[in-house]
């Protein structure tokens, strides 16, 4: 009887221990198991060079949302089209300027809003129209290296 005891112990013990992993693994991973409290907008830029998807989004200095998808855009095929989550209950003006930014001099990139004036906000699906690519340090660089700096 007690070795049926101790193995109901243990087992029990076990399924806890893998529920605990379960449940970091989510929150770690940043996944969404049960729907999410975001909404989601668009923009097309340039050049996203660096940027990479789960860079953050930042509005005054806050952490707002992430970048969900990076891919070609469909319409142009010569423009980057970037997808961003945005937390519910964050307004975003139709007039932001979305600018590619980095943390620091050689840091991670992310997506910086600096809101505009107007009254309409963006809706799920939205897009953004005003953006500034990502600067290429590697490509100054080069350029002042090799003498074409204008």
């Amino acid at each position: 009887m007690n070795s049926a005891k101790l193995e109901l112990t243990v087992g029990i013990f076990m399924l806890i221990g893998i529920l605990c992993l379960g449940y970091l693994s989510i929150k770690l991973g940043k996944m969404e198991l049960i729907g999410s409290n975001n909404y989601r907008i668009s923009a097309r830029f340039d050049s996203v060079s660096g940027l990479k998807p789960g860079a953050r989004i930042e509005l005054a200095g806050v952490e707002v949302g992430t970048v969900e998808r990076i891919g070609l855009s469909n319409a142009s095929g010569d423009q980057a089209e970037v997808t961003m989550k945005i937390k519910d209950g964050i307004k975003i003006t139709d007039d932001v300027i979305a600018s590619v930014r980095t943390s620091g001099i050689i840091g991670d990139k992310f997506i910086k809003l600096k809101p505009g004036g107007s009254d309409q906000l963006l809706k799920n699906g939205g897009k953004i129209r005003e953006t500034e690519s990502a600067i290429d340090i590697e490509e100054l660089v080069s350029k002042f290296i090799h003498g074409k700096v204008d």
